[in-house]
């Protein structure tokens, strides 16, 4: 793959959007996904497969049909269009960066087995997962040896992007069309599935905190998959996601601040170091309990959280593991009162970005501009709306702002926010099919409203 990514990630991130795919469209039964590895060889590989069971409740995962594509895959130079040879649609949507639908099986050109075993394949749609080229910093590094196609042309020389995985969904028949809503929805999937993989790439330093995110989403699926919400769950990976690009902007937004005004700069880590250096105060301390706390001021460095959910972690996690050990071994008054003084400076760095006298320094921001963004960037976390996501997006739009990162983490953000729209009205339909079907309603009803409601304005978010 032209991304680098350890296979257990890929994994999981994969049988996800299986998943996702099979419990919100009722006429598919099969999923899959192919990794395209890195040029030349362009090795097509099976990931993983999952088939959904007829009553719709458990999907089995592994690679049972025997296939080329099964590990250890299939070259380019192997499965790319060339003059007698059978065509694939797997060349397809590599070389012209391009879903393929088999509508009609019995007819389909690019079935190998049709053209081989006279053996026609299931109703299937093929789409190929798209990452743009600069979001995977080619540029600046090696040029890549793209492998050429049997007329010689460089491949993708003209487009922006790469394919990094194809996603194959199978359907029951006669219910898949080229075009058709179902095809749309996959296509907006794939572009959810190249972001996230391409964010384990960019944001190593978060992988942990999403490694952890889809452990508890998994185990949340768990408890709900007898009632088939499995697409409520997704909501909380995407909105986790939203938060990690809040905090970045809250990173970026005050490390500016501080740059205009630098005596401000250690409220955070003069009063972190002045917290570790009372630890050598505090007599017969266990060594662990130092550890401890020492590991806590030093996160603490690290976090840009909103001034509310920073307070509550820091009484958690700092507060009160001093004031156990306050109570257990420090009898110096002067002692705890300065502890105490400088956990109170630890709240109040919180609130470094909405600080008037910083704010003041920054007169090349209008102040309308700077009053909604400090308003945004720091409003409760817990629950986000689109309306909140249209106005952190548009007002990211605006050049004064000045960020560094400001243009790809506002890209992310839509992103997120249209893979967030699309999995609110997959919710909206699985909640619809759940209730038409247990009051034993008319199934015409449910097929044809299923693609016809609005997008809900608001959608709850799983809380970290």
């Amino acid at each position: 793959m032209t991304i680098h990514i350890d296979k257990d990630a890929l994994e999981r991130a994969c049988k996800e959007i299986i998943e996702t795919i099979l419990y919100c469209l009722p006429n598919a039964f099969k999923g899959t996904v192919y990794r395209i590895g890195k040029p030349p060889h362009m090795i097509a590989k099976r990931v993983t497969s999952g088939i959904i069971d007829p009553e719709r409740r458990r999907i089995s995962w592994g690679l049972p049909e025997r296939s080329d594509y099964n590990p250890p895959g299939k070259s380019w130079s192997a499965y790319r269009d060339e003059p007698g040879r059978p065509l694939e649609a797997m060349a397809w949507c590599v070389e012209r960066q391009k879903s393929w639908t088999a509508e009609s099986p019995k007819h389909d050109m690019r079935s190998v087995r049709l053209q081989v075993e006279g053996v026609w394949e299931d109703y299937h749609h093929m789409e190929p997962v798209l990452v743009r080229k600069e979001d995977l910093f080619l540029d600046n590094g090696p040029a890549l040896p793209y492998p050429v196609t049997s007329e010689g042309k460089t491949l993708w020389e003209d487009s922006d992007y790469v394919v990094i995985a194809v996603i194959k969904i199978h359907f029951r028949p006669n219910t898949i069309k080229i075009g058709s809503p179902e095809t749309r929805i996959i296509k907006k999937l794939s572009r959810s599935l190249g972001t996230e993989l391409l964010s384990y790439q960019l944001r190593q330093q978060s992988l942990d905190a999403m490694r952890q995110l889809v452990e508890d989403k998994i185990k949340s699926c768990n408890l709900l998959a007898d009632s088939l919400r499995n697409a409520i769950t997704k909501s909380g990976l995407i909105f986790s996601l939203i938060k990690l690009e809040l905090s970045s902007l809250r990173q970026q937004w005050e490390d500016l601040l501080l740059r205009q005004n630098p005596g401000k700069k250690g409220l955070k880590s003069d009063t972190v170091g002045a917290l570790n250096r009372a630890l050598d105060r505090v007599p017969g301390i266990p060594e662990r309990t130092r550890e401890e706390l020492v590991s806590m001021h030093n996160q603490f460095l690290e976090l840009f959280l909103p001034p509310e959910g920073g307070r509550n972690w820091v009484r958690m996690q700092i507060e009160e593991r001093w004031e156990a050990l306050i109570a257990e071994r420090v009898r110096d008054e002067n002692l705890v009162l300065e502890v105490r003084r400088l956990i109170d400076d630890l709240k109040r760095s919180l609130s470094l970005g909405k600080d008037p006298g910083a704010l003041s320094g920054l007169n090349r921001i209008p102040k309308p501009l700077k009053q909604e963004w400090v308003d945004l960037l720091y409003a409760d976390t817990d629950h986000l709306d689109m309306a909140f996501l249209n106005r952190l997006t548009r007002v990211l739009e605006e050049p004064a702002l000045g960020l560094p990162f400001q243009k790809k983490t506002r890209k992310r953000l839509v992103h997120l926010q249209t893979l967030a729209e699309i999995m609110g009205r997959l919710e909206g339909d699985t909640n619809t099919v759940l209730r038409e079907v247990l009051n034993g309603c008319d199934k015409d009803v449910i097929c044809n409203d299923r693609f016809s409601r609005p997008p809900r304005e608001k959608i709850e978010v799983l809380r970290l």
